[in-house]
């Protein structure tokens, strides 16, 4: 073998160690980019809440947005996933220095973020579903006002029911948990109120401002005894805001044969087509679109501190499609949430449950 070819051949090798290294030092990564070079030598980091990357969910749609960055401008992604609380920080710490863009998943990660981000001030920092009185200037906390969406679902859920009764449970009790149940129960008050219907909210009292939690975002069997509950008293349309636990929640709704189910964070006849046959409708927090857009201020060279809502309005909110059901969903009902959703943006119509008490 002659000089030149060792040399090449140990080039070669040398180059396939050190993206193994990469890798394993970088956690999960996604495929080769296909899309736009500007962001090329950009590298943008997620570390998950305890759903997992996988979770049909928070996690996952804030993911895709790492994912579309990818596409649409050659990024790197990169994730590390965390089992436990304990693994926030450390998960955070892998990070620093090696991304551009550090995002961090869930209301629980704001402190180990924060944390983070005044000891680092150089790093820049996404967080989905927290924000910071007063605000940080290397983190962009990317919050939505969900309980403008899940108005609507609850709408439709008062418009919709048979049995008279709807059901909601959640994970923890947490501001970014509870803002889906509050404006869920307001939207069933709102149609009482419209119609002289006498709709019930199970497993959650807006005034008290507590309800029904399986008290964790992993556990699918605790969701599928919660819901099962629910149904057993009554409820015949069921939307979880537990993250992963909520698939616990579609298997039993899906056992009774009977119910509906509506899905939270993304649109779950996309992300969980096994349970196609029972969703209603999703309340979504388009999390992927303003994670892209903040990476896409990090390439751009804008990027800043903040606080970002997302809306009806600005499309950060909003309710998915019918599917299956839209033929079920009256054309007065439809219209009605077109009016309602017009009145939310214009402020003519709260979402706040006690302002229909």
């Amino acid at each position: 073998m002659t000089r030149l070819t060792k040399l090449v051949a140990a080039i070669a090798v040398f180059g396939m160690l050190a993206a193994a290294c990469a890798e394993e030092e970088g956690g999960g990564a996604s495929a080769t980019p296909t899309g736009g070079q500007e962001g090329i030598g950009v590298t943008a980091c997620e570390v998950t809440d305890t759903g997992g990357i996988n979770d049909k969910s928070f996690n996952a749609t804030a993911w895709k947005g790492v994912t579309d960055a990818e596409s649409a401008y050659g990024i790197t992604g990169k994730y590390l996933e965390s089992a436990t609380q304990d693994d926030y920080q450390p998960n955070i710490q892998a990070f620093l220095g090696k991304c551009d863009l550090i995002v961090t998943v869930g209301f629980l990660l704001g402190d180990a973020t924060k944390a983070a981000a005044k000891a680092n001030r150089k790093q820049d920092f996404a967080i989905v579903d927290y924000s910071y009185d007063p605000p940080v200037k290397n983190i962009l906390a990317l919050t939505f006002s969900t309980d403008q969406a899940a108005f609507l679902a609850g709408y439709l859920a008062a418009g919709m029911t048979k049995t008279g009764k709807v059901g909601t449970f959640g994970g923890i009790n947490i501001p970014t948990v509870s803002i889906f149940m509050n404006g869920f129960a307001a939207g069933v008050l709102k149609y009482n109120q419209d119609n002289g219907t006498t709709v019930e909210v199970l497993g959650w009292d807006p005034v008290k401002q507590d309800g029904t939690f399986t008290g964790d975002f992993e556990d699918q069997n605790k969701g599928r005894q919660v819901t099962e509950s629910l149904l057993s008293e009554g409820a015949d349309i069921i939307m979880p805001v537990a993250g992963p636990v909520g698939l616990g929640a579609a298997a039993a709704v899906q056992a009774a044969g009977n119910a509906m189910l509506i899905g939270v964070d993304t649109d779950w006849f996309v992300s969980a087509p096994e349970y196609q046959s029972i969703e209603l409708t999703s309340v979504q927090k388009n999390m992927d679109v303003a994670v892209e857009d903040a990476i896409k201020a990090v390439i751009d060279g804008t990027f800043a501190g903040g606080t970002y809502i997302g809306t009806l309005e600005n499309n950060g909110v909003g309710i998915s499609e019918f599917h299956n059901f839209d033929s079920q969903v009256s054309a007065d009902l439809k219209t009605k949430l077109d009016e309602l959703k017009a009145g939310i943006i214009d402020g003519s119509v709260s979402v706040d449950p006690t302002d229909y008490l």
